[in-house]
């Protein structure tokens, strides 16, 4: 009934863009191109997440805006044995770079997160190198360590943004376990949010300068070693070569 619906012409087409769509996706799947078709074109992905059999979890918080409560979070990492990554703004790292040098000395990761903090989506390629090499510029300078990793503000990115990212050697990172913090919820809130959300190998987002993040922080890292998940930074989650980004953002390996 289908076919007597519809001319020879059309049905050659039909045929055509199924078998285009089937030959990409074997093609994506077997050279780990990091794409996937999303409305009715090919669009690349950052690293939402990590496929992993190991009950791993990547704690990240976004700096831009002031240090209020870094301290605390600081002193909960420490109390609890947890290294984390920590995405900075070049001009939060240049006002505070006391603050940048102790998350470093303190053994956490630390990541770009832009130099003015922009919707980089909207910006040419010589605009996002000048963000992107500024602002590892001025970690780097304080920290001494090489920065692999970037955040886009407002998780906001196109197809440009990573591959001039992955140009410049870094991983773009996003995150599948948004806490929600910047909202003002509630500790409880926060933690309700995150603890039934991970998952092995998830990336949960926070802000240094979230109102009740400190407060939330210890009873979900409390809860999810109950539940047998262990704390890494992003840099020692994802895998760093010889791997695809599935449709949801997930990174996988093969081999």
């Amino acid at each position: 009934m289908f076919f007597a619906c519809i001319t020879k012409k059309k049905l050659i087409t039909i045929i055509t863009l199924a078998l285009v769509g089937i030959v990409s996706v074997i093609a994506l799947s077997t050279t780990g191109a990091h794409q996937v078709f999303f409305g009715g074109r090919l669009k690349k992905l950052p690293i939402y997440s990590v496929e992993t059999s190991e009950k791993k979890v990547a704690i990240s918080f976004d700096c831009a805006w002031g240090v209020d409560y870094t301290d605390k979070l600081l002193e909960i990492m420490e109390k609890e044995q947890v290294k984390c990554t920590f995405f900075a703004v070049e001009f939060w790292s240049k006002k505070h770079p006391d603050y940048l040098k102790k998350i470093a000395d303190a053994g956490h990761e630390i990541g770009t997160h832009s130099s003015t903090h922009p919707y980089m989506s909207k910006l040419n390629k010589d605009a996002i190198i000048k963000e992107l090499n500024s602002s590892c510029q001025a970690i780097e300078s304080v920290t001494n360590k090489k920065v692999e990793l970037f955040r886009a503000p407002y998780g906001d990115y196109n197809d440009l943004l990573i591959d001039t990212a992955k140009e410049l050697n870094l991983f773009t990172i996003q995150w599948d376990v948004d806490s929600l913090d910047w909202k003002d919820l509630s500790a409880k809130e926060i933690e309700n949010r995150v603890v039934k959300r991970v998952k092995n190998g998830s990336i949960v987002l926070f802000h240094n300068q979230g109102l009740h993040t400190a407060d939330a922080l210890p009873q979900i890292i409390k809860s999810l070693k109950e539940k047998g998940y262990t704390f890494v930074p992003i840099g020692q989650l994802i895998y760093r070569e010889n791997y695809r980004i599935l449709h949801d953002g997930t990174q996988q390996s093969y081999s």
